[in-house]
């Protein structure tokens, strides 16, 4: 009974402190986020004091966070548009691995970490947070813009190459031949595919099923579907955060609408415990050291997703100021590079490679910079762009006469 009771104290003051630290966020008009993650480096290792009791329920919530966090990002669009827009955007998909992949595989080798090191580090640096950018598109009410599909795209794509990069990457990491990733990579594939076809041909059905005449039975049954078919995609080396997209994908009409409605509140939350859960993971006294090779890697990472961001959009016929908010919203880094590097941090392979033990925290680093950079530049790029767009218009008329009377 003690050990509930701390349980509850403990994890009351943490929703009680966030619900605070988004009121304030709120006031001055900025993303809770940065403070989400703030507050988790304060209190978790290294911190003011450890969240020892709540910690593990915490954990869980974090997971539950990124899926709620896609599945209403799911909810947006249909399959056909899905379908529609990985086509299209196939080009793009490359320019972003080529792009992305490349400073963190870099940065390994310069270091002198090897190729196995590289291929992680790569996948660090290559994945948009889905979540973050998910969180980023609701608060600023972007869900509707004409580039946001295009961002969904990006980040599609890169969950589909994750379910391919991390059966190798695991299986090279334990030291094994990657011959042997083969049957985790066919299974994956798999999943992937047949999830797609359910959603493409049998979307009715699963409606027709999760049709409740109340809001209890609703909540009680898509909730169940979002985290049941999150957790066989997580077992079969897909991302869970993939398998929730495509049960949002699946549902339309009232059901969608009904379900978006109800699973909100509750998204907030779980979402919120996700960002403090990565800062509770995080130790501050072993971020110096590596702040300096972190910060060169942040602002070349913001860079090659900025170029991203403004070649897709650019492709797809959207405007300067959206093209602007696609390249700031493709920036943050977060769940995925944090289980690509815990992953790299006990692993066999690994263990021998000089200097190796710095990976964890550098990567600590990149994603708490990206990830508090990346929501304020999404608030602030819009009047920036506007006003830059505004001064050049200006600056033409200026020039109009001149170039007349020459």
């Amino acid at each position: 009974m003690a050990h509930i009771a701390l349980v509850l104290i403990e994890l009351g003051a943490v929703i009680l402190g966030l619900g605070i630290l988004s009121a304030i966020a709120g006031r001055f008009g900025i993303s809770p986020i940065p403070l989400y993650l703030l507050a988790g480096l304060g209190f978790g290792i290294g911190g003011v004091t450890p969240l020892a009791e709540a910690e593990e329920f915490i954990a869980v919530g974090a997971e539950v966070g990124v899926v709620l966090l896609l599945f209403m990002l799911g909810l947006e669009y249909t399959t056909k548009e899905l379908f529609g827009t990985l086509r299209k955007g196939a080009p793009i998909g490359l320019l972003d691995i080529v792009l992305n992949a490349t400073p963190g595989v870099a940065v390994a080798l310069l270091l002198g970490w090897g190729p196995i090191a590289a291929m992680v580090m790569g996948g660090v640096t290559l994945v948009t947070s889905s979540g973050v950018t998910a969180k980023v598109l609701g608060d600023l009410g972007w869900l509707g813009n004409r580039e946001t599909p295009t961002v969904l795209s990006v980040l599609v794509m890169e969950d589909l190459v994750m379910a391919i990069y991390l059966p190798i990457v695991t299986t090279m990491l334990a030291g094994l031949a990657l011959a042997q990733a083969s049957i985790g990579l066919a299974v994956a594939a798999v999943a992937v595919t047949a999830a797609l076809l359910i959603a493409a041909k049998f979307g009715g059905v699963v409606e027709r099923f999760l049709s409740s005449p109340s809001n209890e039975i609703l909540v009680l049954k898509v909730l169940g579907l979002i985290l049941l078919v999150a957790g066989l995609a997580e077992q079969v080396h897909v991302s869970a955060a993939v398998g929730a997209f495509l049960v949002g994908i699946t549902l339309s009409g009232e059901i969608a609408q009904a379900a978006h409605k109800i699973l909100d509140p509750l998204k907030d939350v779980f979402a919120a415990l996700f960002f403090v859960h990565f800062g509770l993971m995080t130790n501050p006294s072993d971020l110096p050291p590596v702040l300096v090779i972190a910060g060169i890697l942040a602002v070349v990472g913001a860079g090659t997703k900025l170029i991203t961001g403004l070649v897709a959009a650019r492709r797809a016929g959207i405007g300067k100021v959206g093209a602007w908010r696609t390249g700031v919203l493709l920036m943050s880094r977060g769940e995925f590079s944090i289980v690509i590097a815990g992953l790299a941090v006990s692993a066999p392979a690994l263990a021998d490679v000089p200097g190796i033990n710095q990976l964890g925290p550098l990567v600590a680093a990149y994603v708490l910079i990206l990830v508090i950079v990346g929501p304020l530049a999404a608030r602030m790029v819009e009047p920036l762009a506007k006003r830059f767009i505004v001064k050049k218009r200006q600056q033409a008329r200026a020039e109009k006469p001149t170039a007349s009377v020459t």
